[in-house]
């Protein structure tokens, strides 16, 4: 398998393609090893347009998904960052990639395990992993410029407002299955944010995401 091709072709035909044009996050598609954050097994769909198992019943998000994300979020090489759920690493050093410092918890021990282990070797230093749920914020290390979540969740938490930084940005998708919404959050004063609703889209949910009130008759 021709890597080099592989990830050309994932850049120009499924990520351009999908309003992804600025080239800082485009040329960090090349700079960090997709298929070295993957299962040796699926090595050859590293590339592909799906959301690659990575064990623990979780799931990497397609790539054209993570790329339109980063370009959403505009980081800036002085933004500390908190990442909901690290996963295989690869979006996480993605972001350490873009910003001063990231915060990424994970709340399944196995996969923070994975993520360390695959950003050691990537030799990313600005991290900063931490086991947790996080699912409602992370107060410990707020407040942030910029909050990512990687699992969907039907209600969004005031708390990750609350713990963003002036102008920081939030990015999430909320909503339950076949209809949920990718948003960005901007915190533009004390008590002021601006939402803007990106695309539709479905991705599994953060363990112990915060549900919509159940009414009982």
């Amino acid at each position: 398998m021709n890597l080099e091709q592989a990830r050309n072709n994932m850049v120009e035909q499924q990520i351009r393609t999908w309003e992804v044009l600025d080239q800082d996050v485009l040329d960090l598609l090349y700079v960090v090893p997709r298929e070295e954050f993957v299962a040796e097994k699926h090595r050859a769909l590293a590339f592909s347009d799906l959301q690659m198992p990575i064990g623990e019943g979780e799931r990497m998000w397609e790539p054209k998904l993570e790329a339109r994300v980063l370009q959403e979020m505009q980081l800036k090489r002085t933004d500390r960052v908190l990442e909901v759920g690290t996963g295989s690493g690869y979006f996480t050093a993605l972001l350490a990639h873009c910003a001063a410092h990231v915060h990424s918890v994970e709340i399944k021990p196995a996969l923070a395990q994975l993520g360390g282990r695959n950003l050691e070797r990537h030799g990313t230093q600005n991290v900063t992993l931490e086991a947790g749920d996080a699912a409602r914020g992370w107060a410990a290390r707020a407040p942030y410029d910029a909050i990512v979540l990687t699992g969907s969740t039907p209600v969004l938490p005031v708390s990750f407002q609350q713990q963003l930084a002036p102008g920081g940005r939030l990015f999430a998708v909320v909503g339950e299955r076949p209809v949920m919404t990718a948003r960005v959050v901007t915190r533009t004063a004390p008590d002021a944010f601006q939402v803007v609703e990106l695309f539709e889209t479905v991705i599994d949910p953060l363990v112990n995401a915060e549900q919509r009130p159940r009414f009982r008759f």
